[in-house]
């Protein structure tokens, strides 16, 4: 039995059990809730959830089994948990190129590229190190070595033996993108999706309003929402150290590694949450910015990102926006 993309460790399941909120991990983003005149469907993949919200009127019964399915496609592309997907068959292969699947060629060149336009604070050859600190499988000794990997349309390289590709900080929102393209290519114009907490909004609210959502409060002790927004056509993604992480010894570590430092992130940023035209870009660039620290702000303002910076103040927070995201918020 294999464990999907973006599957937690037993150690990090076991410190966020008991408190996860409905519809999204914890430092993550979650439905705004209240009554309406929605449907629901609802589903499971990557070991996580997935629900798209759509006017109580669309025929949406048959919408769940092609979604499963373009889930799984994906799941047998790019998870590192499987032997035999392209990603694994990559990584465990020597110097050189390997054809893959257009998905794939697609979603490494977009890492690369957000990789190349954080100076490395989004890091694809970081699989060894999440391994070590306990968050994945991805073995090799080119921690580091991003500049070595490649990719193409239906291609991937890499310059030496050891150096491996993890998609797990954006292939999430890749999977998000086509869920929503799948929707509008069955004529749905209005829906709401969530995919293990990441949300892609198309359209508007059966009540005529654009659709709302809710960031969590990313300190681990604390509940409810810290922001509330409008999603208008726009996906939004949260990193955060709060979701996805374990604490051993009175210290809580985050999945998310800094590559700086080969460590899990720390400090007084919780959580980054980007929103973006597409899931995907939304995805990586949570990942990057949280992985940056503290000049995490200014990287968002430099590359024009619409993104929110919760930071620890105290038994506080202070947040910082970029981009049009303080005009999102309700």
């Amino acid at each position: 039995m294999h464990r999907g993309i973006f599957t937690r460790t037993r150690r990090d399941f076991l410190a966020v059990s008991g408190t996860a909120l409905l519809l999204a991990g914890l430092g993550m983003p979650a439905l705004a809730r209240g009554a309406s005149p929605t449907r629901s469907i609802r589903g499971t993949a990557f070991e996580t959830t997935w629900q798209a919200t759509l006017p109580d009127a669309a025929p949406a019964d048959k919408l769940g089994v092609p979604i499963a399915s373009l889930l799984a496609a994906i799941d047998r592309k790019m998870s590192p948990w499987r032997a035999d997907s392209e990603l694994s068959r990559f990584n465990q292969g020597p110097a050189g190129s390997v054809a893959v699947s257009a998905e794939t060629g697609l979603v490494a060149t977009v890492g690369l590229d957000i990789a190349r336009a954080s100076q490395g604070a989004f890091d694809p050859s970081v699989g060894p190190l999440v391994r070590r600190w306990g968050f994945g499988p991805i073995t090799g000794s080119g921690i580091g070595s991003w500049q070595g990997l490649s990719a193409r349309e239906t291609e991937l390289g890499k310059s030496d033996d050891g150096l491996t590709l993890d998609l797990c900080g954006i292939a999430k929102g890749r999977a998000l993108d086509r869920m929503a393209d799948q929707l509008t290519a069955a004529g749905h114009g209005d829906f709401l999706i969530d995919l293990g907490g990441e949300l892609l909004a198309r359209g508007r609210h059966p009540d005529g309003r654009p659709w709302q959502v809710g960031i969590e409060d990313p300190r681990p002790s604390a509940a409810g929402l810290s922001a509330r927004l409008a999603l208008k056509n726009r996906a939004i993604a949260t990193s955060g150290l709060r979701a996805n992480g374990y604490e051993f010894s009175g210290q809580r570590y985050s999945h998310i590694i800094d590559p700086r430092t080969r460590e899990p992130v720390a400090g007084d940023l919780l959580s980054v949450s980007v929103v973006a035209s597409d899931a995907m870009t939304a995805d990586g660039w949570a990942t990057a910015l949280l992985a940056a620290g503290d000049a995490g702000p200014g990287l968002a303002a430099e590359r024009g990102l619409a993104a929110m910076f919760q930071f620890r103040d105290g038994r506080g927070l202070l947040r910082a926006t970029t981009g049009r995201f303080e005009s999102d918020l309700l």
